[in-house]
């Protein structure tokens, strides 16, 4: 049985105070250090030996699965890095807090903003040091494919080549595989792997740092899901996570 394992980094800086994050690259806190650890004692306690991973350009994913190869006595395995796995970019709502921004524009506008799949938030300006045609990260990329805003579909878009002409061929010589990434480029691979409907998709949130492994044949067909660890613990983190948008 093949395997890869997708794993959303553990609580950012910006998770804590509940701000829109998107491409700013924020740390781990102390917090989001400790469920990396846990993510890692889950998968070693369950065997897994991991032939690669993938990660993006944002240290708190990239932390994220330092710690877990740490814990797992595998740092020496080949690591890729991609822009493409990159969070969603949320345009101009980047560093904003969510419930704040819920009481400005009410928690049904939030909700489509943070879980839709086409309504992307009004994008950031040419002339915004936020955007990334400034950063030195994405020099190589041309200028047309790096975003200022991204819906879900968007960020689907981007993601999935990557995802079928790199990541999903390697598992014709690979058995376990490790894609750690971020809350809405992990809900786009999802969405692709269960045929999520556009309507559903918005009720799909994934907590921190909770392994999700999804299990495939010799031929590689879908076989089998599941989320590591206590199941009512994970839904009380999908709640919280669903809840982050909404007003106090």
């Amino acid at each position: 049985m093949k395997k890869i394992v997708l794993l959303r980094h553990g609580e950012s800086t910006w998770n804590k105070e509940n701000r829109f994050t998107g491409w700013t690259d924020v740390d781990l806190t102390p917090k989001g250090i400790e469920e990396a650890g846990k993510a890692g004692e889950y998968l070693k306690g369950e065997g897994f030996a991991f032939e690669k991973a993938y990660t993006s350009y944002l240290k708190r994913a990239v932390k994220t699965l330092n710690v877990v190869l740490d814990k797992l006595d595998q740092d020496w395995i080949p690591v890729e890095k991609n822009w493409r796995l990159n969070e969603k970019h949320y345009g101009d709502l980047q560093g904003l807090n969510k419930s704040e921004t819920a009481e400005r524009y009410g928690d049904e506008q939030v909700l489509i903003w943070r879980r839709s799949f086409d309504v992307a938030p009004h994008p950031i300006a040419e002339d915004d040091p936020r955007n990334p045609r400034f950063e030195a990260r994405y020099a190589e990329i041309p200028d047309n494919e790096l975003p200022r805003t991204e819906s879900l579909k968007d960020t689907i878009n981007r993601i999935l080549p990557y995802w079928k002409e790199v990541i999903f061929p390697n598992l014709k010589t690979a058995d376990q595989l490790l894609v750690v990434a971020h809350g809405n480029s992990l809900r786009g691979i999802i969405k692709y792997l269960k045929n999520i409907s556009d309507q559903d998709i918005i009720n799909l949130n994934l907590p921190t740092a909770v392994p999700y492994v999804f299990e495939f044949d010799d031929q590689l067909n879908p076989v089998k899901d599941y989320f590591l660890g206590d199941p009512e613990e994970i839904k009380k983190l999908m709640d919280a996570v669903a809840n982050q948008g909404k007003k106090k």
